[in-house]
């Protein structure tokens, strides 16, 4: 199921290389603290699959809006995700949940399970790397975002080891 859905997100994207590989990586670090931090198969799935089709809106955002900003992808994302998995085997409350997430994964407030806080972390890891966020901006956020012990160890490792101090 996750392959299919990987594969179809990468025909989606239409060689940006730039989405693609950002899926990958987020599907990655997701699967990765997903796993760590013990999830349910079930919860796994949906994590996993939310991870794949997080960023769905923003070619449409692209052309629609000028930008990939979060507040434009969050508007946008539900019928896209919808629609994405409509002929694949995924239940029906999974759907839902997986496109409440891709809605929601620029939202860091009001994070009640632990599927929407994974991603949230997952994104800003990748996001960390890919945008060349400063040290203070990850300190900020190891506070503000990171809840999960495989998170923080992430973020830790990847970025604040090797980040200088300003």
């Amino acid at each position: 199921m996750i392959s299919a859905a990987i594969e179809r997100m990468i025909a989606f994207y239409e060689g940006n290389l730039h989405d693609i590989d950002h899926f990958l990586k987020v599907w990655a670090m997701a699967k990765t603290i997903g796993e760590q931090e013990k999830l349910d198969r079930k919860t796994q799935q949906t994590l996993e699959l939310a991870a794949v089709v997080h960023d769905i809106a923003c070619p449409l955002c692209r052309k629609k809006y000028g930008n990939t900003n979060g507040e434009n992808q969050e508007r946008e994302s539900a019928p896209l995700v919808t629609a994405f998995f409509a002929d694949l085997a995924v239940p029906g409350l999974d759907v839902e949940r997986i496109t409440w997430l891709a809605a929601h994964h620029h939202t860091y407030t009001n994070v009640d399970r632990l599927d929407h806080r994974i991603l949230l972390e997952a994104d800003f890891l990748v996001n960390a790397g890919e945008s060349g966020y400063s040290r203070e901006v990850i300190k900020s956020a190891q506070t503000r975002i990171f809840r999960t012990a495989t998170g923080i160890r992430l973020l830790n490792e990847i970025y604040l080891r090797s980040l200088p101090e300003y």
